[in-house]
């Protein structure tokens, strides 16, 4: 198995075999908690517009977070904390965000794609060893799908040390990224839409027991819970 990392937008659209992708701070991770939540139907797409014809048709409710959209543009906002304590059961939502739903767009050459983060990343580990690819890549997406963000980075290189069997500490890594760049907005009192505890739910690590498995659909993909027993190891 080679497992490949790369990055941002140009890193997804050259991507084959099963892909990952991974934007951590905070739409792979948000997808996690919609599932968990118990929506009906879970689509991400790629413009605000499409977004909200899409929600009209199916009689859905858009989520996400774009650079200059106002938060109030959205009757969900793009944050693990808030969406805890809202009622989703049985919503269809579609989602879209600046990198990570873009990003599962554009996976033109993937044999298969799945969305992938800190809070399920055992989940995809045994997902992928379970099913043996020839060709694993791992996209972080970065900030705004163009730029390095150390939290993707680190995700990804922290899923492909656990598939191959090298060691991380991922107490050491979260602390680093308490500190980078792209997590202050977490700490800054003026971001209603950040709280401070999207920092901690995103860095809940193996959380979830379960991958989210992308199929396309006009206008966008669809994302499906998939169950992951776990591995057993020696």
């Amino acid at each position: 198995m080679i497992v490949n990392v790369v990055e941002c937008l140009s890193g997804a659209q050259r991507a084959k075999g099963l892909v990952v992708i991974v934007d951590v701070f905070r739409s792979t991770t948000l997808g996690c908690f919609l599932a968990a939540g118990g929506v009906a139907e879970y689509i991400v797409t790629d413009s605000l517009d499409r977004a909200r014809a899409m929600a009209a048709e199916r009689g859905g409710k858009v989520i996400g977070e774009l650079v200059d959209v106002p938060p109030r543009e959205f009757d969900y906002l793009n944050s693990p904390a808030l969406i805890e304590k809202a009622d989703i059961r049985g919503e269809t939502l579609i989602h879209v965000t600046n990198a990570g739903t873009r990003g599962l767009m554009v996976c033109e050459n993937a044999d298969e794609v799945v969305m992938g983060s800190f809070v399920n990343a055992r989940a995809v580990v045994d997902y992928v060893l379970a099913k043996q690819p020839e060709v694993v890549t791992l996209v972080a997406m970065g900030t705004g799908g163009v730029m390095r963000a150390q939290e993707d980075m680190m995700c990804a290189m922290y899923i492909k040390n656990e598939i191959e069997g090298y060691p991380n500490s991922f107490k050491t890594l979260k602390k680093f990224l308490h500190d980078v760049d792209t997590a202050a907005k977490f700490f800054d009192d003026a971001r209603e839409d950040c709280p401070e505890e999207d920092f901690d739910l995103c860095m809940d690590l193996d959380r979830f027991d379960f991958i989210l498995k992308g199929e396309p659909v006009e206008g966008g993909v669809r994302l499906e819970r998939v169950d992951v027993p776990a591995r057993e190891t020696a």
